[in-house]
């Protein structure tokens, strides 16, 4: 049986581990680094790039010994080749180079979201393409149709900021420390999604792209007005825009406005969030997109309440849901491994050179109103 090991060092997770092409995971490690981005509320990237140094080469020893193995047992080495923080990025398509040249291993240089958009094909057999992507996570946000393995059709995009990055940006604004995903799905739970009037950008627009920085702005907005009023002081009138009423049985202060918690903005958020991915996939489908299956991926499919949104949608569409357990939405060398199992074959040169940008579909047009993160 064809066996890959995979390497993934992207962003802030060390990650390595061996997949046979049964879909079975031989054996994996995981690194995390929260502990030492904690202090500075999200990813320093020297200071990954200096942990993935330190670590890998450890993990992978420890994968192969598990694995009872050898180098020259591989069918291939498959490492993440961006996009991602350049640094770390190098650290593990380095480490990829040096092992493929001294066993004679082919490598193969995979894209990061190749790895998020085929890893529900890792843990369910009965996927086949074509099937709609909703591929979420702190630096991505997109909706693709995939087609084949290297074969995407990019539908939409963010115009600003990735949904991921809004979670993470609101568990700073709230004090809930890194990484901030988890954190504001928890209390979000303790919460009142109805509480706080937040903007749903693009809802409603023709074309189905996300935008997420003006949500991010009204979690700030909302929450100094809390403050505002917790300490006594006026707190500015709601605009009219968002002068939606409430179901909140909370007190409101001397200005009419809910005096809502650090909960209820958190949940706020979550629901304006999901309003807007389940929105703007909708679109998608209507306007073209519609496939057999529709599946979610990358770290923001880990989150509950966004799972049990899209699950709904499919069912309204007639669409099988399919999303890769928890374990399998953030960053993995698991999908790493098991995308160098579907491209087996298709080996790269050793002179292949990390990429911070790479887009699943080159030829897609710029999203109106985009930067170049788009």
């Amino acid at each position: 049986m064809p066996v890959v090991l995979g390497i993934e060092s992207s962003c802030d997770e060390t990650a390595v581990a061996m997949v046979g092409t049964d879909r079975r995971i031989i054996a994996q490690r995981i690194a995390s680094q929260d502990e030492a981005h904690r202090p500075y509320g999200g990813v320093v990237p020297e200071i990954a790039a200096r942990a993935h140094a330190e670590r890998i080469a450890p993990m992978i020893a420890e994968v192969m010994e598990e694995a009872e193995m050898e180098l020259a047992d591989l069918s291939a080495i498959a490492a993440t080749a961006g996009p991602g923080l350049i640094g770390g990025v190098m650290v593990g398509l380095v480490s990829a180079k040096a092992l493929a040249m001294a066993s004679d291993v082919p490598l193969i240089a995979v894209n990061h979201l190749e790895g998020h958009a085929l890893s529900p094909r890792l843990v369910d057999e009965a996927l086949e393409f074509p099937y709609l992507l909703l591929l979420v996570s702190g630096g991505h946000c997109q909706i693709l149709r995939c087609e084949d393995v290297g074969q995407y059709r990019r539908l939409a995009t963010t115009i600003d900021d990735a949904v991921g990055e809004a979670f993470d940006k609101t568990a700073k604004i709230l004090g809930l420390g890194f990484p901030g995903g988890p954190a504001v799905e928890k209390l979000a739970r303790e919460g009142d999604p109805k509480a706080v009037p937040l903007p749903r950008p693009l809802v409603g627009g023709k074309e189905p792209h996300f935008s997420f920085a003006g949500l991010k702005s009204a979690v700030l907005r909302a929450k100094e007005a809390q403050e505002k009023s917790v300490r006594g002081e006026p707190v500015e009138p709601r605009t009219q825009r968002d002068a939606r009423p409430s179901t909140s049985s909370g007190r409101t202060d001397r200005e009419g406005s809910r005096a809502y918690s650090d909960a209820d903005i958190a949940a706020s958020f979550q629901q304006a969030a999901v309003d807007c991915l389940v929105d703007r996939l909708e679109r998608a489908i209507d306007s073209g997109g519609h496939a057999p299956a529709l599946v979610v991926a990358g770290g923001v499919a880990a989150n509950a309440s966004v799972r049990a949104a899209l699950e709904a949608l499919a069912e309204q569409h007639d669409m099988r849901f399919v999303a890769p357990p928890p374990g399998l939405c953030t960053d993995n060398a698991a999908m790493i491994a098991w995308a160098g199992c579907e491209r087996l074959g298709q080996n790269d040169p050793l002179d292949f050179k990390a990429r911070p940008r790479w887009p699943l579909d080159p030829d897609a047009e710029p999203a109106r109103g985009a930067g170049v993160k788009a």
